[in-house]
């Protein structure tokens, strides 16, 4: 497709991110939350991969497409209606990215492999999902790990290392790697718990 077709689509995503009525402050400005997380997914996939093909660069914008349309609080507390949710979060996210891709002029063969991608049916199977997941988990330790901690302060350590150890087996070599880079600048007791969780396979 041309580049202004891929410009269209993401300005559509990011159309309707910005709509999130919740917001997070980056770099001093107060941003829609997801319209922010979308613009960190965005930064992390040219870490990852300098020349991301256009499927990736609508995948990892619509990552959280329109999510606060689907609020955790609908679904029960625990963790087996926390996996429904995101199940059911990927299916949103996917769906809705197929038909914004449609809409734009995207083939039906194009929205299909991004709504793959973005449910994550084919982990570790695909390199765009697996792609996807590394950036996913990247913004996640950057932007919202230390947050993550502040707001349950109920966890034991036992529980932080399996949320660690579970996140890293998720990431691929390549993401490891731009971690422990990551990791350096982090706060001194979150680098503690990474390192713990990494010198101790989870049993």
């Amino acid at each position: 497709m041309t580049q202004q077709t891929l410009m269209n689509t993401l300005e559509a995503i990011d159309r309707a991110n910005q709509a999130d009525p919740n917001t997070e402050q980056v770099d001093g400005q107060q941003l829609p939350r997801e319209y922010a997380y979308s613009l960190h997914m965005t930064r992390w996939l040219f870490a990852l991969e300098p020349e991301p093909s256009e499927r990736m660069q609508i995948a990892c914008r619509a990552q959280h497409l329109e999510r606060w349309t689907m609020p955790r609080s609908d679904y029960g507390e625990g963790r087996k209606n926390y996996y429904q949710w995101r199940l059911a979060c990927g299916r949103m996210h996917g769906r809705r990215a197929a038909e914004i891709m449609a809409e734009c002029g995207y083939p039906q063969e194009e929205c299909e492999r991004v709504e793959t991608i973005i449910t994550k049916r084919k982990l570790r199977e695909d390199e765009d999902t697996q792609l996807l997941e590394d950036v996913a988990c990247m913004v996640f330790l950057e932007r919202y790990f230390a947050g993550f901690f502040e707001d349950n302060p109920d966890f034991d350590k036992e529980k932080w290392l399996r949320i660690v150890r579970r996140t890293w087996d998720k990431m691929s070599p390549r993401a490891h790697e731009a971690a422990l880079k990551l990791a350096e600048g982090m706060p001194a007791h979150l680098l503690e718990l990474l390192q713990e969780a990494l010198a101790e396979p989870e049993s």
